[in-house]
């Protein structure tokens, strides 16, 4: 599938499920002029869509795979991860959005007293973002590289860490998210081209921590923002991932390895060391 199919099958699912919300809505309010199934239709598209996609990709995958790109990782301290690449493939459940070797990276720090909070049944049904460590860490460069997008704008949400939070983010808020396009998923984020046709992407990030702008040179480990609680996100928490473009639409996910680290497993804890700004290519 080429650029401008992906391109256009995003715009169509995006349509799809812009059309399916509305009805939705409207039909808490008037009659509809047709039968209630017949409004499952967008939504069923949107989702062939998708199914094609994926398939597209996975077969791109099988027949070309991509070969990993080693590059800085985008934090330091201690660090574990969760929907891991090395576990599964694609991590997400999904190859859109560029997402098939992304992975997500919470912060754990060695005293307990400021551990995450794990989730629970009923209580609380929510908590504030300063509970989680991993809120405002600073994200550093992967490598050499000169940002091609950069947005902080959007706020961050409260945790969804109660049963009753989560079915609302998937149920509710997920939807809208849809229906709102790519940067409302992603919440704020950077895009990093690297060179040799390989971009990093963070998404999101806290608002209004950037300290970069689009067309920035940056170099390697750079402090590019902080780590927040933006967009389609359960808790402040790290996603990076590599594409072959800049994007989020129509890339395809590549493979990464964190210099010193490589791959974490889901639940491996990891740790970086913090180190002075510098160019892996001096």
């Amino acid at each position: 599938m080429s650029v401008r199919q992906r391109r256009l099958a995003a715009l169509v699912k995006r349509v799809l499920w812009l059309i399916f919300f509305v009805q939705a809505v409207a039909g808490f309010f008037v009659d509809l002029p047709y039968n209630y199934w017949l409004g499952w239709l967008p939504a069923l598209g949107a989702m062939a869509i998708s199914l094609t996609t994926a398939r597209s990709v996975r077969q791109e995958i099988a027949t070309d795979p991509p070969a990993p790109v080693e590059v800085e990782p985008p934090v330091t301290g201690r660090w574990s991860a969760l929907n891991s690449p090395a576990d599964k493939v694609p991590s997400h459940g999904t190859h859109s959005l560029g997402q098939t070797y992304a992975i997500d990276i919470t912060a754990e720090p060695e005293d307990p007293e400021r551990g995450r909070p794990g989730p629970v049944w009923f209580w609380p049904v929510a908590r504030r973002n300063q509970d989680y460590p991993a809120f405002g860490a600073p994200l550093h460069a992967a490598g050499d590289a000169t940002v091609v997008h950069a947005e902080d704008g959007q706020r961050d949400h409260l945790s969804r860490s109660s049963l009753a939070g989560v079915l609302y983010f998937w149920l509710i808020e997920g939807i809208g998210r849809s229906v709102g396009g790519t940067r409302r998923i992603v919440g704020n984020h950077v895009v990093l081209d690297l060179g040799e046709g390989t971009y990093a992407v963070y998404a999101h990030v806290r608002k209004g921590s950037l300290e970069v702008r689009t067309g920035d040179k940056v170099l390697a480990g750079q402090v590019l923002g902080q780590c927040g609680n933006s967009g389609n996100s359960t808790e402040p928490h790290v996603h990076f991932q590599l594409m072959d473009g800049p994007d989020l639409d129509t890339a395809r996910g590549v493979p990464f390895r964190w210099r010193g680290v490589g791959v974490p497993a889901n639940r491996e804890v990891f740790t970086v060391e913090a180190t002075e700004v510098y160019s892996v290519q001096s």
